[in-house]
């Protein structure tokens, strides 16, 4: 019995020593070509601006959440400066493999009408998902004498060039807005333009500049009153703030709120879109993010693939005739 065993035994091995001979290398190959599931390593996601701003904070949140859907850790690289804009040269140079993510600015859709970019933010990127908006305003120095926006607007008229606005940047949201409301009164300032929202409202807070203008990374200096607010852009008043009135109600007809959300580079794959998709939708609408955007006064706003790309689509256009009517558009 025994030998018989071993025998059964031996022709198997012989067996299999044949069909490995005739059939190893082509099924090593096919095995060694066979893609890894996705994601099989870290991905990175590129935020525009400085760490420890709001969009900064609430983004790595989100990141955190994401990973543990994913099964992979994501890591944050911030990019700031050129007004939000350098994460399009990262995904137009970026393999579309999923590995590479960034956030979309509105600025990344204003920036080529404004002036000659080597991108194209619509040609250049693939939609994943949008994801919230920002809470616009105006702040001072808690110590400063303007208690409104009219009275900013005055001293304006009555100081030409005297008055100090700081901005996240050239070319951003609250660039363009302080710009139209100067210009309507025929006013100039001196604009000072800051990388990122700490700095920025560090420098007001300190009464280096008289005026700053930006996102609701403003909220914990307003909060603890080193900041007045004295307008915010949004289509109504905020559920933090509501004793602040919007630019629309003091009848100055604008609304800025600047959507926000995830692409990759151009070509990414319908799959992987929806893994990312999947991942940050749940991680979107998790408590703790929910949580840390309420620290800004932000809410959700989500769109999926389809409608996010549509919707980039229509900012874009959006901001070329924005700037074109006020007369900001590149001439080559």
């Amino acid at each position: 019995m025994k030998t018989h065993d071993r025998a059964s035994r031996e022709r198997r091995r012989i067996v299999g020593a044949l069909s490995a001979l005739a059939f190893g290398p082509a099924f090593g190959a096919a095995m060694a070509q066979a893609p890894s599931p996705y994601p099989s390593r870290p991905i990175t996601m590129w935020v525009p601006w400085p760490a420890g701003g709001a969009t900064d904070l609430t983004l790595r949140v989100l990141a955190e959440l994401a990973a543990r859907q994913l099964g992979q850790k994501i890591i944050i690289e911030n990019r700031a400066g050129a007004g939000g804009t350098l994460v399009m040269p990262v995904l137009q140079q970026s393999a579309p493999d999923g590995y590479t993510i960034a956030q979309m600015p509105q600025p990344v859709f204003r920036a080529p009408w404004v002036q000659r970019v080597a991108w194209d933010p619509i040609r250049d990127s693939t939609a994943i998902i949008q994801i919230s908006g920002v809470t616009f305003g105006v702040v001072v120095p808690s110590t400063s004498t303007f208690q409104s926006l009219e009275d900013l607007l005055l001293f304006a008229q009555k100081h030409p060039g005297e008055l100090t606005v700081a901005t996240n940047g050239v070319g951003t949201t609250p660039h363009l807005v302080m710009d139209e409301l100067m210009g309507r009164r025929h006013a100039t300032y001196l604009h000072v333009p800051y990388k990122g929202t700490s700095e920025q409202m560090l420098a007001v807070s300190s009464g280096q500049v008289m005026v700053g203008v930006n996102s609701n990374g403003f909220a914990p200096y307003v909060d603890s009153g080193k900041l007045r607010l004295l307008v915010t852009f949004g289509e109504h008043r905020t559920k933090r703030w509501p004793q602040v009135p919007t630019l629309k109600e003091l009848g100055h007809g604008i609304v800025a709120t600047s959507p926000y959300g995830l692409a990759g580079p151009r070509g990414l794959a319908d799959d992987v879109v929806q893994s990312l998709h999947k991942a940050f939708k749940t991680a979107m609408h998790d408590a703790a993010h929910i949580a840390e955007l309420a620290k800004y006064d932000q809410e959700l706003a989500y769109l999926g693939p389809a409608d996010y790309s549509r919707a980039m689509r229509e900012a874009y256009q959006a901001e070329r005739k924005a700037v074109e009517r006020l007369g900001l558009a590149r001439t080559s």
